[in-house]
């Protein structure tokens, strides 16, 4: 009563004991928190599959800012399937969104214009080293490399 369960600890041992097990889902969303949040989580839970010694990772979201919040998404989302293909020893593996009421508000229009009309770059790796374990990780042990950004392109908050 009163304690949680560390599902990120689980999904770890269930990859390492039982890799070909199709039930390694992460939860976000608490049911007993959400009369406490002003709204409930975007982003609801994850799941991972191991395909030829690399780990795929799936998320779910309900509500998709597509201008500021999915970048930020894919960003969080694709280091930790680093972290843990870095903690599991298995390749890193493709990374999935399954996104439902996917918008981009008015007042971000000209911005999201401006980012269709530029030419994309290679994508950079994820580097992340020292690593000893997934839990005494810090974000200053990793890094991008070959991150070419391009100029900021100011998008307005929608409330």
């Amino acid at each position: 009563k009163g304690k949680g369960i560390d599902q990120l600890a689980k999904m770890i041992e269930t990859v390492r004991k039982n890799p070909m097990d199709r039930r390694m889902i992460v939860m976000a969303w608490n049911p007993k928190a959400l009369s406490e949040q002003a709204l409930p989580p975007c982003h609801y839970s994850f799941q991972i599959l191991v395909t030829d010694g690399k780990i795929d990772l799936l998320w779910n979201q309900r509500s998709v800012d597509s201008m500021l919040g999915l970048p930020f998404n894919i960003a969080s989302y694709a280091t930790l399937l680093h972290l843990i293909a870095k903690e599991t020893g298995l390749g890193e593996g493709k990374l999935i969104g399954f996104l439902a009421d996917t918008h981009i508000y008015v007042n971000q229009i000209e911005g999201a214009k401006t980012q269709l009309a530029r030419t994309p770059t290679a994508l950079p790796r994820i580097i992340t080293e020292p690593f000893t374990n997934i839990y005494e990780w810090t974000g200053e042990q990793t890094r991008l490399e070959g991150y070419e950004p391009q100029e900021k392109i100011e998008f307005p908050l929608a409330v």
